[in-house]
C-alpha cells in the first residue's frame, strides 16, 4: 500500500519511486495551463495543495523528465528545453514590520540567486533585485524566465487585523509585483497563488494580462481530490469506509466544474486515513478563526443569512484591506463555497453555501462562541434543545430560556444586542444547526418568509421570532398561513411563536400548536 504524502509539498519527494508515496496526477491541468496562456492567478484556501502544484510546475519547466514518467503530461512535453525558474514562496517568515517584510523577500531572492547561480548588485531594493534577477537569468540561460509565486498575500493576511501594517505590506508587494509587468520580454510563464483575491487594481496594477482561473470550470480540480480520486487512488486506504458519509463530511468545495468535480480538501482526507478513518474537524483545527470573530463583531452579521446567500460577482472581486466584506472573506478562506451560478439582468450572481459537515459543525461552534461567549457550557444547552426538538416541543421554552439566561451579557454580547435585532434568532439558529438539524432560514412562501423552518423525517417545525413587538409571533404564522407550503407532505406540522424582550434579554412569550398531528 502506498504511503500518504502528509505535509509534503515537494513534487520530487513524492515522485521518488523508492519512497512509494501516493500521488493524484494534476499534470494534465499543468500542461493545459502552459499551452493556453502565460500569466495566471489562482486563489484557493489554505492547505489545499497550492504549494505542491506550484512545485510541480517548477519541476516541469526545469525538465526533470524522470519525475513525470507515467503521468499525463509525460508524452506531451518537450523535454529538450529547460527554463530558468524563479521560485518565490512567502509561506513563512516575519511580516510584522516594513523592514521584516523587505528582509524576508530579499532572503527569498538570495536563495533563488544561489539556485540559479546568478550574481546581482549588492544593497539593492527588493524591486531592483527582482528586476535584475529576471534579466540576468534570461541572459545567462538564453531562455525566457518562469516566475512562480506561492502565498503571494501572506504578508497582508498576517496583518489583516492591523490595517495600517496591512497597507504597508500591500504597498511593498505592489511595488515588488509591478516588476513582472515591466519585464514581459524576458518572461515565459507566470503563476501566482494565494488564499485571497485582493483587488487587482490595488495589488497587481498594470498586470492586466493576469488571467484569474479561480472560478474557471476547466480548473475546478486544479487543487484538491475529486470523489473519483477517492474511489480509485485511495481505494486501498478506504476499505470499509462509507464513501457517502465521507463525502458529506469532507467533500463539497465547488469551483463551478459541475457536480462530479467538487473536491475534498486533501489535508482532510490524508489525516482522516492517518487517524484510522475517524471523523473529526481536521482542516478547521489547523487555522486561527480569530479574524472571523473580529469581522463578525465589526459587521454584526445576521448569521442565518449565510445559508444560501446570493452575492454579485463584484462582491467577491472587490476584496481589499479597506473593504473586507465578511461574505467574500468566508468564501475565499473556504468556509463558504458555490452552490450555483445565476445569470440575472445580464449580470452574474452566485448562490453560496457551507461546503460540508466539517465546516458546518466548526462554523457553528465558532458562532456560538461569538454570540454567547461560551463553548464548553454549550453542550448541556445543545442536549436540552435537541431533546425538545426531537420529542417534546413543550420543553423548548425551558431549554431556550436556560440558554439565554446563561449568556454573560456584561461581556461583548451586550454590545451586539444593542445594535443587532437579529441576535436572538441567530443564537437559536446557530444552536439548531450545530446539532445537525436541517434548517431553512428566511424560508420563502407565497405569503411571506418564515423566520425558521426545521425539516425532520416525521415533523416540520415552523418558527417565527419577534423582538420588542406587541404583535404575537404565532398570530403572524396563522394569518399568513405559512404552514400551507408543507401541508402536502405526510408529516406533522408544529408552529411556534417566540417573543423576546431586549430589556429582559430572554423569552417573554412562547406559544405553539399542531397544524397536522400524527398519532
Amino acid at each position: 500500500m502506498k504511503k500518504l504524502p502528509l505535509a509534503i509539498t515537494t513534487f520530487e519527494k513524492i515522485r521518488d519511486l523508492s519512497q512509494n508515496y501516493l500521488y493524484v496526477d494534476k499534470t494534465a491541468i499543468a500542461g493545459q495551463l502552459i499551452e493556453r496562456g502565460e500569466y495566471y492567478f489562482l486563489s484557493r484556501p489554505r492547505r489545499f495543495g497550492k504549494s505542491l502544484f506550484v512545485d510541480t510546475l517548477s519541476d516541469l519547466f526545469q525538465g526533470k523528465k524522470n519525475l513525470f514518467k507515467g503521468l499525463a503530461v509525460y508524452d506531451q512535453w518537450d523535454w529538450s528545453v529547460q527554463y530558468p525558474v524563479i521560485n518565490i514562496s512567502l509561506n513563512s517568515g516575519d511580516f510584522s514590520t516594513k523592514a521584516a517584510i523587505e528582509a524576508q523577500i530579499l532572503d527569498v531572492l538570495d536563495s533563488v540567486k544561489e539556485q540559479l547561480r546568478i550574481d546581482c548588485q549588492k544593497n539593492q531594493s527588493i524591486a531592483a533585485c527582482f528586476r535584475q534577477l529576471i534579466k540576468n537569468s534570461y541572459q545567462k540561460y538564453q531562455q525566457k524566465v518562469v516566475i512562480l509565486i506561492d502565498e503571494y498575500d501572506k504578508p497582508i493576511l498576517d496583518n489583516i487585523n492591523n490595517q495600517e501594517q496591512a497597507r504597508v505590506a500591500r504597498n511593498i508587494l505592489k511595488t515588488f509585483y509591478s516588476v513582472i509587468k515591466d519585464n514581459d520580454r524576458y518572461i515565459k510563464f507566470v503563476f501566482i497563488t494565494g488564499v485571497s483575491k485582493f483587488s487587482k487594481i490595488n495589488l497587481f496594477s498594470g498586470l492586466n494580462n493576469l488571467t484569474d482561473i479561480t472560478t474557471m470550470p476547466d480548473y475546478a480540480t486544479i487543487c484538491g481530490y475529486t470523489h473519483g480520486d477517492i474511489k480509485t487512488t485511495f481505494k486501498a486506504h478506504l476499505q470499509g469506509v462509507d464513501l457517502d458519509k465521507l463525502k458529506q463530511w469532507y467533500n463539497g468545495y465547488n469551483y463551478l466544474g459541475g457536480k462530479e468535480n467538487t473536491v475534498y480538501n486533501p489535508y482532510d482526507i490524508l489525516l482522516f486515513i492517518n487517524n484510522h478513518c475517524e471523523y473529526k474537524n481536521y482542516w478547521w483545527s489547523t487555522g486561527n478563526p480569530a479574524f472571523l470573530i473580529s469581522k463578525l463583531k465589526e459587521q454584526n452579521y445576521y448569521i442565518p443569512n449565510l445559508e444560501n446567500i446570493i452575492v454579485s460577482e463584484e462582491i467577491l472581486d472587490t476584496f481589499d484591506i479597506e473593504k473586507i466584506d465578511l461574505i467574500a472573506l468566508l468564501w475565499q478562506t473556504g468556509y463558504l463555497t458555490f452552490a450555483k451560478k445565476i445569470n440575472k439582468r445580464d449580470k452574474l450572481f452566485y448562490q453560496l453555501k457551507v461546503p460540508n459537515k466539517e465546516i458546518q459543525s466548526s462554523l457553528n461552534e465558532l458562532f456560538i462562541q461569538y454570540l454567547t461567549d461560551q463553548s464548553v457550557a454549550a453542550i448541556s444547552h445543545q442536549d436540552a434543545i435537541y431533546d425538545a426538538i426531537e420529542a417534546d416541543i413543550e420543553q423548548l421554552q425551558v431549554a431556550l430560556s436556560a440558554l439565554f439566561a446563561s449568556i454573560p451579557y456584561n461581556n461583548y454580547a451586550n454590545n451586539i444586542i444593542q445594535n443587532y435585532e437579529g441576535y436572538y434568532a441567530s443564537v437559536v439558529f446557530t444552536y439548531l444547526m450545530s446539532l445537525g438539524f436541517p434548517c431553512i432560514a428566511e424560508d420563502v412562501t407565497s405569503t411571506g418568509r418564515i423566520d425558521l423552518t426545521i425539516k425532520l423525517p416525521k415533523r416540520i417545525i415552523i418558527i417565527e421570532f419577534k423582538v420588542d413587538q406587541n404583535e404575537k409571533a404565532l398570530t403572524q404564522i396563522k394569518a399568513k398561513q405559512y404552514y400551507k407550503k408543507y401541508q402536502q407532505e405526510d408529516k406533522e406540522i408544529i408552529i411556534v411563536g417566540i417573543c423576546f424582550a431586549s430589556e429582559e434579554k430572554n423569552i417573554t412569550e412562547f406559544a405553539w400548536e399542531y397544524i397536522n398531528k400524527h398519532h
